[in-house]
């Protein structure tokens, strides 16, 4: 699907996002992704760490 894409595009790419949400907006939105990403992985790792239960065992 993205294949084709080269550095040029990437380029054009970040110049659009910086067009778009300016120079000032854009730590707060890598911060936001960031935070994001963390939270992702932790309950991705969580999910993959927790026992697996039984499908008829309750949560009582």
């Amino acid at each position: 699907m993205f294949a084709n894409l080269t550095g040029w595009h990437l380029l054009i790419v970040l110049a659009v996002v910086l067009l778009l949400f300016g120079a000032a907006k854009l730590p707060a939105l890598a911060r936001a992704l960031g935070q994001s990403a963390r939270i992702l992985r932790s309950e991705a790792r969580d999910l993959h760490d927790e026992p697996s239960r039984k499908p008829n065992q309750s949560d009582t």
